[in-house]
């Protein structure tokens, strides 16, 4: 049952965070998805809190943006701030991929309306939206680590939480409560199973380098995608001559070789062309990294009180830099529809049926053409007509343009997940049918 979404009002009572503990929306996670879903929640006039696990700014991997990127960016009227803060701009990318391995490029030009995004360290970048999240009127909790949801009579209605340094356990409650606590996936782990993608269960092993050289010209700030026999490697160059450097393989492949992945990652590096040129006078600048086995999707997206957003929904093999993308784009649908869904109670199952449905043929939609994406034996000319025929079937653009949109995050059928409305929904409660009833 949806309770009034004042319940709580009468219980409001201070804390020793100086606020109540009665909130519109509580958000698990202060990164890119749960701090853009966060401030334009609050933008929006309603009352939100965040609970964020770590102490900003933290480290985080994904530097490499695309340009969808930048329409949630405007929203919270950070663009000027990435400039400001000397993100080194991003127009395209350059590969060393397909059968002949002769290297192509791409520029975002090709695919519309925004022709840059940035390669950013994420620890600055993050911050930014989680500080605006404050600026815009969010409550921000760092250092706090929900143990619990609270149910009432099957519906989550807030959460339990404990907060570095302090005693005891607190308590916030909440009309929705949205998970955007990435793969720790805090409520989807207790509501929902993940399918993983056989496909793509990969692992990546990672590091930086100063004094690297550039790709020449127009390429200067292209991300360098080089696939090798066993896996590929990229090569993002985020400020200066600092470049991030990760290589990518099956786990099964990692698992099978006699090599450590740190040893994998040197060996490897021998058997690029591209890459080993930009790396020649390099010198190693921090240790090595790793993750394994990332490409998921929940089963579920949403349940009683609760909806996923950004990686604790889903999360696709990082070769086109899609990860923070997709989490701002779905936070600021998600924005929108929660505000609808406070101001109309009775329209949430639907409107969230309506979210998880449109992120999940979104997110489909990249994951294939990933999946696609990693047979090296094609040529550039069948990855473009691939894009094509997932993301525009009926062949309105040229296929490269449909690569370069799909590939920027900027593609979707009929609208999708950026289109949502949900007028029909709202006049389904409010219309003249329902009046008096």
């Amino acid at each position: 049952m949806r309770p009034d979404r004042n319940w709580g009002r009468s219980r409001m009572s201070s804390t020793r965070f100086g606020f109540s503990d009665d909130f519109d929306v509580i958000v698990i996670g202060g990164g890119p998805a749960g701090a853009t879903t966060a401030a334009l929640l609050a933008k929006r006039g309603h009352r939100v809190l965040v609970l964020e696990r770590e102490r900003f700014p933290r480290y985080h991997i994904g530097e490499s943006l695309i340009p969808g990127v930048m329409v949630p960016m405007e929203e919270l009227g950070l663009k000027e701030r990435m400039e400001a803060k000397g993100f080194e701009r991003k127009y395209g990318g350059t590969l060393v991929w397909g059968n002949n391995e002769v290297p192509w490029n791409f520029s975002f030009t090709t695919g519309g309306r925004i022709p840059y995004a940035f390669h950013t360290r994420r620890a600055d970048l993050d911050t930014m939206i989680l500080d605006r999240a404050r600026e815009l009127g969010a409550f921000v909790v760092e250092e706090a680590t929900v143990k619990d949801s609270i149910e009432e009579n099957g519906r989550v209605v807030g959460l339990k939480y404990t907060v570095r340094g302090l005693d005891g356990t607190h308590e916030a409650r909440a009309s929705l409560v949205i998970d955007a606590s990435g793969q720790a996936r805090v409520i989807g782990r207790k509501y929902s199973e993940i399918t993983w993608n056989e496909q793509l269960r990969n692992v990546a092993v990672w590091t930086y380098f100063d004094n690297c050289h550039r790709l020449p010209g127009d390429e200067w700030t292209n991300i360098l995608i080089e696939g090798t026999q066993e896996g590929w490697f990229w090569g993002i160059p985020i400020d200066k001559g600092v470049f991030s450097v990760g290589y990518v393989t099956r786990s099964d492949v990692a698992n099978q070789s006699d090599k450590s992945l740190e040893e994998l990652f040197v060996s490897e590096i021998e058997s690029t062309t591209k890459l080993k040129e930009l790396l020649k006078d390099a010198t190693p600048a921090a240790g090595y990294r790793t993750a394994r086995d990332w490409s998921y999707t929940n089963d579920r997206f949403h349940g009683d009180g609760w909806v996923l957003v950004g990686d604790a929904a889903a999360f696709v093999d990082p070769l086109f830099s899609t990860g923070v993308a997709l989490a701002t784009l779905a936070g600021s649908t998600l924005s929108k529809i929660v505000d609808q869904i406070l101001k109309h109670p009775e329209i949430e199952e639907k409107a969230l049926d309506r979210y998880s449905n449109a992120y999940r043929d979104f997110f489909d939609d990249i994951r294939s053409f990933v999946e696609g994406f990693y047979d090296r034996s094609k040529t550039k000319g069948y990855y473009f007509d691939l894009a094509q025929k997932i993301s525009d079937p009926g062949k309105k653009n040229d296929a490269q343009v449909d690569f370069v949109k799909l590939i920027s995050g900027l593609s979707g059928r009929d609208g999708g997940l950026f289109e949502l409305s949900l007028d029909d929904l709202i006049e389904g409660v409010t219309g003249p049918s329902t009046a008096g009833s």
